[in-house]
C-alpha cells in the first residue's frame, strides 16, 4: 500500500513541478489572464502540498500504519484522483504550447509570402497591437488595484471567519484554501469589490495560505485575530450568515460586515456557526435563496459561491440576478421560466455568464459552508 501511494505522489509531483514550470514561463493573453491567473495558483498550491506531505509520510508512517482499510481505500482513491488531474493539467500546457508554435509557424510562413513592404507593414501592425494589449492590461491592473483601495476604506465588509481548521483534515484544509483563493480572484475582477477579511488564522490555515503566489500582497484584512476581537468596536454590526437563522437577509447593510464561517464539509457539524454566534452575541440572518428558487436537490453552496452570490449583489442590488448567476439552471426546480430565460439572456449580453468553479447549491433548507 505503501509503494502504491509513493507512486503516485512521485508521479504527481513531477507532473505538478513541469506545469508550475510552465506557468511561470507561460504569457497569457489577456481574454485568458483570469483563468491562467488562477490556474497558476492552484497548480503551484497543489505542488507544494505535495512536498509537505510527502515530508509529513516520512514523519508519520507509524500512524499510517494504523489507519484503517476504509481510510487507506479512500487515501489511495484521492492521490489517484491528483494523479490524473495532474497528467490532464500537463496535457493541456502541452496543447497550448503546440497552439502557440502552430500559430508561429502560421505567421513566419504568411511573412515568407509576402515582399519586403509588405512585411514591414506586417510587422509593425503586429508590434502596434501588441502595444496596445499591453497597454491595455496594465490599465486594467491599475484599475483594479485602484478599486480595491477603494473597497478597503468605504467597501462592504465581509468577513471569512477560518476559526475552524481544527475541525477539517488536512485535504479539507488544502479544499478551503483554494476557495478563499477563488474568492479573492473574484473580488479582485468585480467591478464593485468588497473589503475582504481572513479572521482566526491559525499556524495550518498560514501555513496553506502563505503557499499561493503572491498571497502577501493580496489586498485584504488577514487577521490571527478573531473576528470579535479584530471587529470589537462593530460588534453590533455584525452579522453571521447561517441557514439555521430564523431571520432572512433582504438587503445587504453597508454598516455592516457579514460573515461566512470558513468550514469544509460542514455536514460533520451541522448548527456549529449558528451556536458560535449566539454564544458571542453575534446576530445572525440567512441568504433569502427559498424565496426566489426551489432547488432540485439538497447540495452545499462553498465559501466563494457564497462570497459571489454577495459580490453580484453588491454589484446589481438584486438577489434573483445574483442566485442564477452563481446558481446553474440544471440544479433548480419550480422556478419561473421567463424570469430564468430573462435573466440568463442578461448574463450572456453582459458577458458574465462564465464561472470559476461549477456551482453547489441548497434546496429550502439552504446550507452553505458558512452553515
Amino acid at each position: 500500500m505503501l509503494s502504491v501511494r509513493v507512486r503516485f505522489f512521485a508521479v504527481r509531483s513531477t507532473k505538478s513541478k513541469e506545469i508550475f514550470t510552465n506557468c511561470e514561463n507561460q504569457t497569457w493573453d489577456n481574454n485568458e489572464e483570469n483563468e491562467d491567473e488562477v490556474g497558476m495558483m492552484d497548480a503551484v498550491l497543489n505542488e507544494r502540498s505535495d512536498a509537505g506531505s510527502n515530508a509529513e509520510e516520512d514523519q508519520a508512517q507509524p500512524r499510517e500504519e494504523k489507519m484503517s482499510k476504509r481510510a487507506q481505500k479512500k487515501l489511495l482513491k484521492q492521490q489517484k484522483h491528483e494523479a490524473r488531474r495532474a497528467v490532464r493539467k500537463a496535457e493541456e500546457k502541452e496543447h497550448k504550447k503546440q497552439e502557440a508554435a502552430r500559430k508561429r509557424r502560421e505567421w513566419e510562413e504568411k511573412l515568407a509570402s509576402v515582399d519586403e513592404e509588405e512585411r514591414v507593414k506586417l510587422i509593425d501592425a503586429r508590434r502596434g497591437l501588441k502595444k496596445e494589449r499591453v497597454e491595455k492590461k496594465r490599465e486594467e491592473k491599475a484599475g483594479k488595484i485602484e478599486r480595491l483601495r477603494k473597497a478597503k476604506e468605504q467597501g462592504q465588509n465581509i468577513v471569512i471567519d477560518l476559526e475552524f481548521a481544527h475541525l477539517m483534515s488536512p485535504n479539507e484544509i488544502s479544499s478551503l484554501t483554494q476557495q478563499i483563493m477563488y474568492c479573492y480572484a473574484m473580488n479582485k475582477r468585480s467591478s464593485s469589490p468588497g473589503h475582504l477579511w481572513l479572521t482566526g488564522i491559525g499556524i495550518d490555515m498560514e501555513t496553506q495560505l502563505l503557499k499561493i503566489p503572491g498571497y502577501n500582497n493580496w489586498m485584504i484584512e488577514k487577521e490571527s485575530r478573531s473576528y470579535v476581537e479584530a471587529l470589537q468596536d462593530w460588534k453590533d454590526d455584525l452579522v453571521y450568515l447561517t441557514a439555521d437563522s430564523e431571520v432572512t437577509l433582504d438587503t445587504l447593510d453597508s454598516k455592516k460586515s457579514y460573515i461566512v464561517g470558513g468550514l469544509v464539509d460542514r455536514n460533520r457539524w451541522k448548527g456549529i456557526t449558528i451556536k458560535k454566534a449566539t454564544e458571542q452575541g453575534i446576530q445572525t440572518a440567512k441568504l433569502p435563496i427559498g424565496a426566489y428558487l426551489k432547488m432540485s436537490s439538497s447540495q452545499v453552496l462553498t465559501v466563494n459561491q457564497v462570497i459571489e452570490i454577495l459580490l453580484k449583489f453588491i454589484e446589481t442590488g438584486d438577489w434573483k440576478t445574483s442566485f442564477f448567476h452563481v446558481i446553474p439552471q440544471r440544479k433548480r426546480c419550480g422556478a419561473d421560466s421567463d424570469a430564468v430565460q430573462e435573466v440568463e439572456q442578461e448574463e450572456d449580453y453582459n458577458g458574465n455568464a462564465d464561472k470559476q468553479c461549477e456551482a453547489k447549491v441548497c434546496s429550502d433548507n439552504f446550507k452553505t459552508s458558512a452553515n
